[in-house]
């Protein structure tokens, strides 16, 4: 498998990291009843799903217990940037700048979250210096 390709998850299979990401090593089980608090999500389905995921190597399966136990293969801070890259080279034609100003045109930041920006803002403005 590619470097590359092991960056890019599908919707569902980037939810049920998530949910791994979030819990940690989990069954099948765990993973459906955390979907369906959500949305509507067939145990067989998210099993298969969970099997390609295995055969990809974004899961790694424990088979000694009754129950087959899942834990992610990728890093969530690495993924999470890798996949950022691209739909910021794909949507915002590499812009940052572009990608932020949306974000913050389309959603109300709280002042929790300005605070945190601003201080994001100001370490970068010091390693630059």
């Amino acid at each position: 498998m590619s470097e590359e390709k092991k960056y890019q998850p599908t919707e569902s299979e980037l939810e049920i990291l998530q949910i791994l990401w979030l819990y940690g090593p989990s069954t099948v089980k765990f993973i459906n009843d955390k979907q369906n608090e959500t949305k509507e999500a067939g145990y067989t389905t998210t099993l298969k799903i969970m099997q390609i995921m295995a055969e990809k190597g974004i899961l790694e399966v424990n088979k000694e217990s009754k129950q087959h136990i899942y834990t992610p293969t990728l890093d969530e801070t690495e993924t999470q940037g890798k996949l950022l890259d691209g739909f910021v080279k794909k949507a915002f034609a590499g812009s940052a700048m572009k990608l932020v100003m949306q974000a913050l045109g389309n959603h109300k930041p709280s002042k929790e979250e300005l605070q945190e920006i601003k201080k994001m803002i100001q370490s970068l403005e010091n390693k630059t210096e």
